[in-house]
């Protein structure tokens, strides 16, 4: 039977997923015991939905999003931005102080006050992708009386 040291594929990938997981729940629990944050309505739920979206742009698995997954995040949301654009975002989020974003800027960035622009294109998405744009099912019969 191979030991745990010597895993692959798979196997590590889920591990260290799982790693990451525990990590960033860690960091979720310090901002619901924060006295700063106590007043947050659906903090527990807000956090929730942030460790999954951060989870989803780590692509390096190594806790934070670097240029590349900061691109995919805004590709995906439909606002593609020049690279020159995402290092200017990340100065903006983390001070000028790391090249990556890290968990815990990011959640003081969606959290906090200041208007970022990742937290305004992240929480427009939200707002986009909860709000159905076109309705379910054929359109609804109409008559002439109804026609403007």
């Amino acid at each position: 039977m191979p030991s745990n040291k010597n895993m692959q594929g798979g196997k590590a990938f889920g591990l260290l997923k799982e790693q990451q997981r525990q990590k960033l729940e860690e960091i979720n629990k310090e901002y619901l015991e924060d006295q700063k944050y106590r007043d947050e309505e659906g903090l527990a739920e807000k956090l929730e939905s942030l460790k999954n979206k951060y989870a989803e742009f780590d692509l390096n698995d190594e806790g934070e999003i670097d240029l590349m997954g900061l691109k995919r995040m805004m590709e995906k949301l439909g606002v593609p931005k020049t690279h020159l654009e995402l290092k200017k975002m990340i100065v903006e989020v983390t001070g000028g102080s790391s090249n990556t974003i890290n968990y815990r800027d990011f959640v003081k960035m969606m959290l906090g006050k200041r208007s970022a622009v990742l937290k305004l294109v992240l929480l427009f998405e939200d707002k986009a992708s909860s709000s159905p744009c076109k309705p379910d099912g054929p359109p609804p019969k109409r008559d002439i009386t109804s026609l403007p």
